[in-house]
């Protein structure tokens, strides 16, 4: 519950399992975002309890949070890039903060760079790119650190509708390697193009939670 007596969420009861890639669906103010934030402990229950693995965030110090989110990749709506680095000192700058060398961050990032296709543009400054390279800049940075889990809130919101296939694409790709993914979305085309399990949270509430595979789907229509 928010201070100003909102309660964005009640009662939600989920697990997600290593490996798993996870659409969040929902209106506006459905209470997507704040899924989100519990899980970074950018907000806190007033009740009940989020685990990651074996640690159970109420009981986490505030000091530790930074050593959560190590664990963590995030992908942003709005790219959330460095305008004044490159793009390799963007990757590389989440590298830094995590107190790596620099000869790890000079193996590491042109390998991130070639899994999204963009290591011929590492010289290249955020407004030199496109909204989709934006993005899979934004999307090298949260891979660059190995992630055990990457959120994604909102990432094709800003790109073009084609763009938007080629970065969940990617994202299925970081998932096959064993990557947990959360990812929010509005759009239900990729939700029902990538045949995952959806959660769809509304008014606050799970309304649904279900799997939908490609033989589930061929079931169907065949009858």
């Amino acid at each position: 519950m928010y201070p100003n007596g909102t309660q964005a969420l009640k009662n939600v009861s989920v697990k997600v399992s290593d490996g798993e890639f996870v659409f969040i669906v929902g209106e506006s103010g459905a209470g997507k975002s704040t899924f989100l934030k519990l899980i970074t402990c950018e907000e806190r229950p007033t009740e009940g309890e989020v685990t990651i693995g074996t640690q159970k965030l109420s009981k986490l110090k505030r000091s530790d949070v930074p050593y959560l989110r190590r664990m963590m990749g995030m992908v942003f709506q709005d790219f959330r890039l460095i305008n004044k680095m490159s793009v390799f000192e963007n990757v590389a700058f989440a590298m830094h903060i995590v107190g790596a060398s620099n000869r790890e961050i000079r193996e590491r990032v042109p390998h991130v760079l070639d899994l999204v296709n963009l290591r011929k543009k590492s010289r290249c400054h955020p407004h030199e790119l496109s909204g989709g390279e934006q993005q899979r800049v934004s999307l090298a940075r949260a891979l660059v650190n190995k992630p055990q889990l990457i959120l994604a809130d909102e990432p094709t919101g800003n790109v073009d509708p084609a763009l938007s296939f080629e970065i969940v694409d990617l994202l299925t790709q970081i998932n096959n390697r064993g990557t947990t993914v959360l990812m929010v979305t509005h759009d239900h085309s990729l939700v029902k193009h990538f045949q995952r399990r959806v959660i769809e949270i509304n008014n606050g509430t799970i309304l649904s939670d279900s799997c939908i595979s490609k033989s589930s789907v061929k079931e169907a229509e065949h009858g």
